[in-house]
């Protein structure tokens, strides 16, 4: 393959917790990452979110919602843009993730709203979209996608790997990248849960719109039957290639308890399913490496570590930034996208063959 000098992306993403728009400038051939520029997050107004949930298990959402989902991801990258200038005239594509309002890969089915004709036109840089379909097309799960990401990120530390590494996403849904080296493709898989059950759960009941720095979990004790009754799902048993979808899950089991109890109880499940399933990689992890808005929560982090007997650290403790890292993904799978190298492996996503995807939409 021919040589590919090193491009600035401008990554988006809009995650399952629904809490806004992450954006992050990186420079990349889609093999290496060589400079890492600005990142940001703009959070949703209160209409666009509803918006956004009310959309959720849709297939066939209303074209508005896709449209007004697409001038909040115009109007963050108008808004980095103009903050850091001497980036305007560097970027040259877009990786727009959209939002996943419906994801069921046995049944063939992904979807991530966001328009990506428009949004070229909009902000007048070309831009890639669609990243998950060509997956699901050809059997796999569509999810995750930014495992390739994490390995280039691990290819950067160098002899600081040290043994096997995990790349932890605790998202609205939980996912691992076990990363063996630099070289070998990595083993990535959702686990379950992440943070969307203990945000809707503590949204419901609590005045706060999120388990903020774990003080609704800290105060509770886990319900060992209700917890017991949580874990009793197959997915959790199930070998990789497997992922979910926001909706599988359900705060139901925790209605008859006390908002602590249930923040605590739901704060376990999330802990034991990801321990859970390590026994689904090739080896244990010398270190497991937390991204994602859990890494915040101590509860989250305090049960990881006493379950796994590991070293358990946010991504910021090896210079990654957490808040960037899946938006970044999106900028390097578009450079990807473009160069038609693979976005998803067997050992990712259960992909036949590693498959590209992606749909450019040119600026003008």
């Amino acid at each position: 393959m021919a040589d590919f000098e090193p491009i600035w992306a401008l990554g988006l993403m809009s995650g399952t917790s629904m809490d806004g728009i992450d954006a992050a400038l990186i420079e990349t051939d889609g093999e290496r990452v060589t400079a890492f520029g600005p990142a940001t997050t703009t959070p949703y107004d209160d209409d666009v979110r509803d918006t956004i949930r009310a959309a959720l298990g849709q297939a066939a959402p209303d074209p508005s919602i896709a449209r007004a989902l697409t001038d909040a991801h115009a109007a963050c990258i108008t808004a980095i843009l103009f903050q850091h200038r001497e980036y305007k005239g560097k970027v040259s594509i877009v990786g727009l993730h959209g939002h996943t309002v419906l994801h069921a890969p046995a049944d063939g089915l992904t979807l991530q709203l966001g328009d990506g004709p428009y949004l070229a036109a909009q902000v007048g840089i070309d831009v890639v979209s669609d990243f998950r379909s060509a997956d699901v097309a050809v059997g796999g799960q569509g999810a995750p996608f930014a495992p390739l990401y994490h390995r280039a990120l691990c290819s950067n530390m160098g002899r600081e790997i040290n043994g096997p590494v995990v790349v932890l996403n605790i998202g609205g849904i939980s996912n691992i990248t076990w990363i063996g080296d630099a070289e070998s493709d990595p083993v990535a898989f959702d686990t379950g849960p992440g943070n969307a059950l203990m945000d809707d759960w503590v949204m419901r009941r609590t005045d706060l719109p999120f388990d903020l720095d774990g003080q609704v979990s800290a105060r509770g004790r886990v319900d060992d039957t209700t917890l017991t009754k949580l874990l009793d799902n197959p997915h959790f048993a199930a070998p990789p290639p497997k992922s979910l979808d926001r909706l599988d899950f359900s705060i139901e089991a925790v209605g008859h308890l006390s908002p602590e109890d249930g923040a605590a109880t739901l704060a376990r499940f999330t802990c034991e399913t990801i321990v859970s399933n390590l026994r689904h990689l090739p080896a244990t992890p010398a270190r497991i490496l937390v991204t994602g808005g859990g890494r915040r929560n101590p509860t989250l982090m305090a049960g990881l570590s006493a379950l796994t007997g590991v070293p358990v650290e946010p991504v910021e403790a090896v210079g990654w930034d957490g808040d960037a890292i899946e938006a970044q993904a999106f900028g390097f799978l578009a450079v990807r996208s473009l160069r038609g190298l693979p976005l998803s492996v067997p050992s990712t996503t259960g992909v036949p063959v590693p498959t590209t995807g992606g749909q450019l939409h040119h600026a003008a």
